[in-house]
């Protein structure tokens, strides 16, 4: 019992951190794409 707790825990920290990682890179793409367009609208 003890040890499907900890494999679960284990595979939701993962699951989190690969999360976070992906919508961190999201909002830089998105950053990017706004820079972008601000400075062709000049």
């Amino acid at each position: 019992m003890v040890t499907k707790l900890l494999a679960s825990l284990a595979l939701l920290g993962c699951l989190a951190m690969a999360g976070c990682n992906t919508v961190a890179g999201a909002g830089e793409d998105i950053s990017r794409a706004g820079g972008a367009l601000s400075r062709s609208a000049k």
